[in-house]
């Protein structure tokens, strides 16, 4: 059964979700905080998560000025990056997570676009001609059943079933993040392309492969750092972490780890800037989210229409009029509020998942977690009582405290990203705590990588590879 993103439970976290356990080498989640769990009764989570209830923005689209909606998305591929594969439901317990297989690295390394390697995972890659286990294979070197070679050249390599051939299944789960995959895939080859001069000989394509993964791989942390992380959290933060160091992600034994705090509740931002009809093309119609174009994941792509031109979606080099990324704040799009394809008696809002997920991983309340961060009272009490004043128009109450998720909206929305120091813009991007948790484990997690640019070579520039520096940049290069 086809698994959503952000549906699932993160497999193997479960053990790691007590209070008291103590992380070991090669734990895949851990917490940043040793704080106590927040109960809230579950009525009260479905009565603020449900369809028409206080977190539903409608149909009208608020957009951010300044949040290309490529870099939400963004934000999708990069989860499927370091997160462990995702169960179909709520439920269940995994008895024994040290015997969970390694289905990602906690690493920012692009596993899930080059899986174990061209000897691991020969599938991925040219199995025969001058490029055979260097590049990497999509649509236009092999059809899925049905499919016609003009859409299989704007598709990713599939069986004759339909099924992606790709590093992560889940990205294939939606139109976007497919073309997505199949970008960064491109990226690779052409990099692939730009570096062939300098190993010419058929007994250099090792060489070449992990010089054309390497540069990949970089180019892709770069963005990170320096496009996508400013974007969702403020240059302040980014910058004050670079220059002085991270303050709650810590790894004792320097080996990454994903918090609970980060992937449960402060990473799952991107849920409220998803728009209901994204337009993916220049002059044509906007298309639903979750309509037969881009909603139906896990198929051969079927129409032309379907096909993303990114310089609608990031900016590029070349002018349009980009299209922008909904307001992070403590709205969600209608139709997230009840997915279209959860079957009953299965939860259909994915505010309310994630709400019930934070529960379940034993999560602090957003106000004890940036009080142990720093923030002032009056800031903290600010969030606070939109928080109240949002339970109330669902009719119930938050005395215990916040959801920790559920803070992050409201502080972005209440206290807005900190763009430079001291300015802050709402509904923007992440407020403060929110903000330091995604670039703390983000940063740590680059710099706690030994094959990293950050590990390696800390006076590396993209001129020196090949000049790629931003998301639009990287989904266009070549």
């Amino acid at each position: 059964m086809p698994k959503h993103h952000g549906l699932g439970k993160l497999s193997g976290a479960d053990a790691f979700c007590s209070l008291h356990h103590q992380r070991q080498r090669g734990d895949r989640f851990g917490r940043l905080f040793k704080l106590p769990p927040l109960f809230t009764p579950a009525p009260t989570l479905g009565a603020i998560g449900e369809q028409d209830g206080p977190m539903d923005g409608g149909k009208r689209a608020n957009r951010t000025t300044s949040v290309d909606v490529a870099q939400v998305f963004f934000g999708q591929f990069v989860d499927h990056d370091v997160t462990l594969d995702v169960e179909s439901s709520l439920a269940g317990v995994v008895a024994d997570a040290t015997e969970i297989g390694n289905a990602r690295t906690p690493t920012l390394d692009l596993d899930c676009v080059y899986g174990q390697g061209p000897e691991a995972s020969p599938f991925l890659f040219h199995g025969e001609g001058p490029f055979r286990g260097v590049k990497l294979l999509t649509g236009k070197d092999g059809t899925a059943a049905d499919q016609g070679p003009n859409l299989a050249r704007e598709d990713l390599q599939r069986t004759a079933h339909g099924t992606a051939i790709i590093g992560d299944p889940r990205n294939d789960e939606n139109r976007i993040i497919s073309q997505m995959q199949l970008a960064m895939i491109r990226f690779h080859n052409a990099v692939v392309d730009t570096l062939q001069p300098k190993y010419p000989g058929d007994d250099q394509r090792g060489e070449l492969f992990e010089a054309a993964r390497e540069l990949t791989t970089w180019h892709y942390q770069w963005v990170i750092i320096h496009d996508f992380l400013p974007a969702m959290c403020g240059s302040a933060v980014v910058n004050d972490i670079l220059g002085n160091g991270r303050q709650f992600y810590c790894a004792s034994d320097s080996d990454p780890f994903i918090p609970v705090e980060f992937s449960v509740a402060a990473y799952r931002f991107g849920h409220s800037m998803i728009p209901q009809k994204i337009q993916i093309q220049k002059s044509k119609p906007a298309l639903p989210l979750f309509g037969p174009d881009l909603g139906i994941g896990f198929k051969p792509l079927s129409a032309l229409k379907a096909v993303v031109d990114w310089n609608e979606l990031a900016t590029t080099s070349t002018p349009r009029s980009v299209q922008k990324a909904e307001k992070l704040d403590s709205k969600m799009a209608t139709i997230l509020l009840a997915l279209p394809f959860i079957a009953a008696p299965d939860e259909p809002s994915l505010a309310t998942r994630n709400l019930l997920r934070g529960q379940g991983f034993l999560l602090p309340s957003g106000e004890n977690v940036a009080e142990a961060m720093g923030r002032s009272a009056t800031e903290i009490g600010k969030v606070s009582r939109a928080a109240k004043t949002l339970a109330g128009r669902a009719g119930v109450t938050l005395d215990s405290g916040t959801p920790l998720w559920l803070y992050l909206l409201l502080e972005a929305e209440k206290i807005g990203r900190e763009t430079e120091p001291g300015h802050f813009d709402k509904g923007e991007g992440l407020g403060p705590t929110g903000a330091r948790i995604v670039a703390e484990t983000m940063l740590g997690l680059i710099e706690l990588d030994h094959r990293s640019f950050l590990a390696t070579n800390r006076s590396w520039h993209p001129a020196e590879g090949v000049g790629v520096m931003t998301l639009g940049d990287m989904l266009t290069f070549g």
